[in-house]
């Protein structure tokens, strides 16, 4: 490999929701394979500025792999080939001389494009609004220690509370699923004690307004679970339809 790549770049471009897009082809010389991906994209905007053209519109924030906003699909895999990674954490030495990296948004109808790679994953927020708290009083840190909590269950609910929200799982789902997202919330709120006495009407409100937003049915296909940056298993789901039911049939 060498230390420098001349790449083929085929990006996603559109104005807004309302306008059709198009991928467009930029050639990108002397990329140095210590860059980030999103360094890289940071070169190529800074080259179109010094041409006076539109830079690529992409979201990023925290670049350490924990915010999740670094949503892109990389030739055809959500935060790219790397497993466990988000897209920010992707360096340009995973790639060889002379590639062609086709680089997209999230494709969901509930994930509206606003502009380029950009897209409008505010349905997360409202699901969470639906349920994805406790509203008890927990007291201070001394008060919350009191409550004994099993450690398999603790284990359990931190590994669901990693979920960061970037809606890779809904990108890789062919029906455009929120399953693994909902399931991780649902999970590390109701395998807790503070959470228990809410996780019937939490459940019911969530997938409520899933399903209000517009994503698909899960088909247990496991590909949300591959291309979750933080690795969300999909035991989450089962437990999501086993709150969903027996809360469902409490309601009747």
């Amino acid at each position: 490999m060498t230390d420098q790549l001349n790449l083929k770049l085929k990006i996603w471009r559109q104005k807004n929701k309302n306008t059709k897009g198009e991928l467009v082809d930029y050639d990108m010389k002397g990329i140095s394979t210590e860059m980030s991906f999103l360094e890289m994209l940071d070169t190529l905007n800074s080259e179109l500025e010094a041409k006076g053209e539109e830079p690529v519109a992409f979201d990023h924030d925290c670049r350490e792999g924990i915010c999740g906003a670094c949503s892109l699909v990389v030739n055809g895999r959500p935060h790219g080939p790397d497993s466990g990674t988000t897209v920010c954490q992707l360096h340009m030495r995973r790639f060889e001389n002379n590639d062609t990296i086709v680089i997209e948004p999230w494709r969901a109808t509930a994930f509206p494009i606003i502009k380029d790679l950009v897209v409008d994953r505010s349905a997360f927020d409202r699901i969470i609004s639906a349920g994805g708290y406790v509203t008890a009083r927990t007291g201070s840190a001394p008060d919350a220690n009191a409550v004994l909590v099993a450690k398999p269950e603790a284990e359990l609910s931190m590994d669901a509370a990693a979920c960061i929200g970037c809606g890779a799982c809904v990108a890789a789902c062919k029906n455009a699923s929120a399953m693994l997202f909902v399931s991780a919330k649902v999970s590390h709120l109701g395998l807790l004690p503070q959470g228990r006495p809410e996780a019937k009407d939490r459940v019911l409100r969530m997938v409520e307004a899933m399903d209000d937003e517009g994503f698909g049915a899960c088909t247990n296909t496991r590909a949300c679970e591959v291309e979750c940056p933080k690795e969300i298993k999909l035991e989450n789901i089962a437990r999501l339809n086993r709150e969903w039911v027996k809360a469902s049939i409490c309601k009747r």
